[in-house]
């Protein structure tokens, strides 16, 4: 008898290797759902124009204060993998439209957070899945047909979307001069095609003054000096040489061997040298250039032939700024002395060099028609320098995604609230279990402007209920004024922002809340770290979560 009893009992089989941990089914999605809420947590409290900020301190002590999203998740260093694909929506949000990225987290966390209601309730997760793919589809057409137009000689609409960028940074109190500038500096680059590399607008932050010093320069700064001191400090009606080439001789490839016997033959030797010099930088003034900025060195001798013909020389600059002071001063980067002619010259109406902060600089500025821009950013101190570039490109951002696509919608939670009252008649019109997912996309469009009124100290019941009640009304543009606690148009009071930011939002928000929906089975590897998992991996959430969220 004990023998049969013996053979009933199951043998334990191991298929993966000591060290792994699994966890499945309910105990995996739940973990997955929780980790990425927390993270749409962190980032919440930044949104809007009352939003708060984030202060990191990185392992070596380093500060970073911020409100951008992106910024925030980077330098938190999130271990979690569900958590790190929430990480993904905000870098793709910065790639493709510079901003919008706080907006992007929040609204994937909250998708999988009205998710999770629905799983309870049984229902399969592909199921919800396949509804908030239908949503997403049907979120993309209603955004297309709310938006309005715009094109690049809007000046005061491209301005609103610059300053709405700016709004609730460290940029906001200087938001109409910085506003100005990129939309300045946008209009600038905007190629004949009606093309825009946001690569051709340079800032350049520097600490010292205050943010009011910051202005927009019609050409390149460059962060070199003059290469001798006997050069002028200043030329007006400049004629520049933009050489990749050396002014200096260069060392042999091979290994050679000069053998001199006598004296005069080393005068000679170098004699010799001295011509080939005199001759290159002959050609320079041949050219009828009055300055030269190079990629590569220039020699003692060759810095003293330019210095006795008044001609100001920069050196070893970056391939970056050869193309930029290239398409400023629509001169052509020249690779053979022998080939540089006076059409190949850059024009700018001063190159000068100027001290700014402890460094001293070039500007190259007052070009014709620059193809090529830089911003000068100022502020007292580091970090309100790095915060006040991080608005500032958020705006450069914003505005050239409003140009690229030409669709503006207004901002302030209006494009959501019209989003969920459009969806919600939408899932009316379905049937089947997937009908429930799209009420729960619906719902999930909600959390922006509730966000934005909870931030600002408001009763998100009483925001919400009036903001549905107006766009019933058909104010398509209803939005929070967060500063009154008021329903207003945001479109007329400015609040305006590139169609882009919307629908990338949506798009990535929903993907990532699919994705994360479709995994019922977590298998981690022990790693070269002893078996240790990520926290939070194994079944639930472990105590010590909060330390690597």
């Amino acid at each position: 008898m004990g023998d049969v009893l013996m053979a009933q009992q199951p043998q334990p089989i191991f298929i993966l290797p000591e060290g792994y941990q699994r966890t499945i089914g309910r105990d995996a999605q739940r973990t997955n759902i929780l980790a990425a809420k927390l993270v749409a947590e962190t980032v919440r409290t930044t949104l809007g124009p009352k939003g708060m900020d984030k202060m990191i301190v990185d392992s070596l002590g380093d500060i970073t204060i911020t409100n951008d999203g992106v910024t925030i998740l980077e330098e938190m260093q999130i271990e979690h993998p569900a958590a790190k694909m929430l990480v993904e929506v905000a870098k793709t949000q910065e790639d493709e439209v510079g901003d919008g990225t706080t907006t992007a987290v929040v609204l994937a966390g909250e998708l999988l957070k009205n998710a999770e209601r629905l799983l309870e309730q049984e229902i399969h997760p592909t199921v919800i899945v396949r509804g908030y793919q239908i949503a997403s589809e049907k979120s993309m057409e209603i955004l297309q047909n709310m938006a309005e137009k715009v094109d690049k000689n809007d000046f005061d609409i491209l301005k609103k979307i610059a300053m709405t960028a700016m709004t609730g940074k460290k940029a906001e109190s200087d938001k109409e001069l910085l506003g100005d500038l990129v939309v300045k500096a946008v209009q600038q680059v905007i190629d004949e095609r009606g093309q825009i590399d946001i690569r051709d607008i340079k800032l350049e932050k520097k600490v010292g003054d205050s943010v009011k010093e910051s202005e927009l320069i019609r050409g390149v700064v460059l962060d070199k000096e003059r290469v001798h001191s006997g050069m002028p400090k200043r030329i007006e009606n400049a004629r520049i040489a933009i050489l990749d080439v050396a002014l200096e001789i260069k060392n042999t490839e091979t290994e050679a061997k000069i053998q001199i016997t006598d004296p005069n033959q080393m005068g000679a030797f170098l004699e010799q040298e001295s011509k080939m010099i005199k001759a290159m930088v002959d050609k320079v003034i041949k050219s009828g250039a009055n300055v030269v900025v190079c990629q590569k060195g220039i020699d003692d001798l060759a810095q003293h032939y330019l210095s006795k013909s008044k001609i100001y020389a920069a050196r070893r600059v970056k391939k970056s700024d050869m193309d930029m002071l290239s398409k400023a001063t629509s001169g052509r980067i020249v690779s053979s002395l022998d080939d540089l002619s006076k059409e190949d010259l850059g024009i700018a109406g001063v190159v000068e060099e100027i001290k700014v902060g402890d460094e001293d600089m070039t500007y190259v500025r007052d070009c014709k028609n620059p193809k090529a821009v830089t911003m000068i950013v100022r502020g007292g101190t580091q970090h309100v320098v790095d915060e006040i570039e991080r608005a500032v490109k958020d705006a450069v951002g914003d505005v050239i995604a409003a140009l690229k696509v030409g669709k503006v919608v207004a901002g302030a939670g209006a494009p959501e609230v019209e989003l969920a009252r459009q969806l919600r008649h939408f899932a009316n019109t379905l049937t089947g279990r997937e009908q429930l997912a799209v009420f729960a996309f619906a719902d999930s469009m909600e959390v922006i402007p509730r966000t934005l009124a909870e931030n600002a100290g408001l009763d998100p019941i009483d925001v919400l209920t009036e903001l549905k009640n107006q766009h019933d009304k058909n104010m398509k543009f209803a939005g929070i004024n967060v500063f009154t606690g008021k329903v207003m148009d945001a479109w007329k009071e400015g609040v305006i922002e590139p169609l882009k930011i919307k629908t990338q939002a949506v798009k990535s928000a929903s993907e990532v809340a699919e994705l994360i929906l479709r995994i019922d089975d977590v298998i981690a590897g022990a790693g070269d770290k002893g078996g240790k998992m990520p926290a939070g991996m194994g079944g639930m959430p472990h105590g010590d979560m909060g330390g690597d969220y």
